[in-house]
């Protein structure tokens, strides 16, 4: 597809693996990243703050002349979904809205993991039960999760405990499977998986948003990729150039040229 470039935005390190979903997928697109770190976490905002902050980030993104904007923060897509469908001048694509695709046809009780806003907001539930109307879903709000995952603390005692804190109420309620209703999430699935029984399924929606840009994008090519080498993708944050540098380098393996921008301004700032 010529012209193509995909914007993609999150509150930090999270929308990582809706980027290494997409790219392993569709192969190494020119593609721009933006992490607002200034903010984060984006999960104990409120409704309108998180409106406002989506209107910024798109505004910006447009004047990148980005050709399609991924969502990669579950937040953002079910609290503002809405309004960046109708003030993007591109295609929008979320997580949340395919995510009743990755269901086994005998799973009926669904458990999600998400930030507290993202759980209030029962965005999940309406979504599944919309194609899925005899399916049980149960929305557990995770408040400490994400700024754990953004501050490294991935082998403390408190991450730990926290995921089982959080996954007992799930599995009280007889889920079959959760779905990992947070891009940062994916970052700790092999301990969230040790902390499961294995009847209990992860379900990545990443990995079902990669799969619903074939229709956009063209059938994959490259399914057999590992890793991308995202040598055409430009990283930008609202603050911390350096630790944001120095969590791409532990998640994705390269350390890349990270640039400050205000997002007020639309410019970089250095």
């Amino acid at each position: 597809m010529k012209n193509l470039k995909l914007g993609f935005f999150d509150s930090g390190v999270g929308g990582f693996t809706v980027l290494k979903s997409i790219l392993t997928r569709h192969g190494d697109l020119s593609t721009i990243y933006l992490g607002d770190l200034q903010r984060v976490p984006y999960g104990k905002k409120s409704r309108s703050e998180i409106r406002e902050i989506a209107t910024e980030v798109l505004d910006w993104l447009k004047a990148q002349e980005i050709s399609a904007l991924i969502v990669a923060c579950n937040t953002t897509n079910s609290l503002a979904i809405d309004l960046l469908n109708e003030q993007s001048t591109v295609p929008v694509f979320g997580l949340i809205e395919s995510v009743y695709e990755a269901f086994g046809e005998f799973e009926t009780r669904i458990g999600v993991l998400a930030t507290p806003s993202t759980a209030l907001s029962g965005a999940y539930k309406r979504n599944i039960q919309l194609f899925r109307p005899y399916m049980s879903v149960f929305e557990q709000g995770c408040p400490s999760l994400v700024p754990l995952i953004e501050t490294g603390q991935l082998s403390s005692n408190d991450l730990r405990n926290a995921v089982e804190a959080y996954i007992q109420p799930l599995l009280d309620n007889d889920i079959q499977a959760i779905v990992l209703g947070c891009s940062h999430y994916p970052l700790i699935e092999p301990l969230i998986r040790e902390l499961l029984p294995d009847r209990v399924r992860l379900i990545d929606p990443s990995k079902t948003l990669a799969r619903k840009l074939d229709d956009h994008l063209g059938l994959p090519k490259f399914v057999n990729q590992k890793m991308p080498s995202f040598s055409n993708t430009q990283f930008y944050v609202t603050s911390d150039r350096d630790g944001f540098a120095t969590r791409a380098q532990y998640w994705l393996g390269i350390r890349p040229e990270v640039k400050l921008i205000s997002l007020q301004s639309k410019a970089c700032i250095f």
